[in-house]
């Protein structure tokens, strides 16, 4: 029988907001000071107990398994969707499945939280919300008990953000079909779809090739950022003048050229450039 898990991260996908990057990397497997993304969420599970931590993969599975050091790798040939790819858990969660995306960047979140009051609550799915920040995010709003309202459908509480933390009941897995499926699509087979606010975190969703650059300056200027305006991987060699440029695994652009937005890596011994 399969062990229990405690904690599932959401790492398949086919990356195209990533674009380019995606033919070398999945996104959970880029670095952030030196630590794959994979590893970040890992690391904020680990911190409030999960110790059997899975995820799921679909693009690039071997390159994922490859940075998944103490992580259960799920292969996911057939795209199952944001709640759908939650199957792989059905059948080994005891009290509750804590969840995270695998790249989102956070040194910390507050799982203690959203798993005391799950618990207290009996609620079947709940979700990590903070006050909504502006900008072009769905809001989400609660009635006066805290049950996340449906999409679009405004409400006395909020609005909020979804941070993409989660805690699952072992009922609500039971209630995912066959095949691929969607939250929006069992939101209305849940009784107790809670929303648990908390003050706003440290935490940045790293999904595309500007977002990543824009991280690594921010959060490892010594590091993948030390290019500035660029991101250099940890197994990258930066020469020449460079502007918007990521160097992923094993990119040594030649030192004299001059480049702007593009890719950079090393496949089969050879220099690749991608535009971004």
């Amino acid at each position: 029988m399969p062990e229990r898990l405690d904690a599932f991260l959401l790492a398949a996908g086919l990356g195209t907001r990533m674009g380019a990057l995606s033919v070398c990397l999945p996104k959970p497997a880029w670095t952030l000071r030196g630590r794959p993304l994979l590893q970040w969420g890992a690391e904020a599970l680990r911190a409030t107990g999960a110790v059997r931590i899975a995820c799921n993969a679909h693009l690039h599975p071997d390159r994922l398994r490859a940075v998944s050091r103490g992580i259960e790798v799920c292969d996911e040939p057939l795209l199952m969707g944001s709640a759908g790819g939650l199957r792989h858990a059905l059948g080994r969660v005891e009290a509750e499945l804590l969840v995270w995306n695998a790249d989102i960047w956070a040194d910390a979140v507050p799982f203690d939280r959203l798993r005391s009051r799950h618990r207290e609550a009996r609620a079947e799915v709940s979700w990590l919300l903070v006050p909504h920040p502006g900008g072009p995010w769905n809001p989400v709003w609660m009635d006066a008990e805290d049950r996340i309202l449906p999409k679009g459908v405004p409400g006395p509480r909020g609005p909020f953000h979804f941070t993409g933390a989660a805690a699952w009941s072992p009922g609500a897995l039971a209630l995912l079909p066959e095949g691929p499926s969607e939250m929006d699509g069992l939101r209305p087979r849940l009784a107790r779809h809670l929303g648990v606010v908390v003050e706003p975190f440290p935490w940045r969703e790293v999904g595309t090739p500007d977002a990543l650059i824009e991280a690594a300056g921010l959060l490892a200027p010594e590091a993948e950022g030390r290019l500035p305006g660029c991101y250099v991987h940890p197994g990258a060699r930066p020469a020449g003048r460079l502007a918007r440029c990521i160097l992923g695994p094993g990119a040594a652009p030649p030192p004299a050229i001059t480049d702007e937005a593009a890719l950079w890596f090393s496949e089969g011994g050879n220099q690749v450039r991608l535009a971004l």
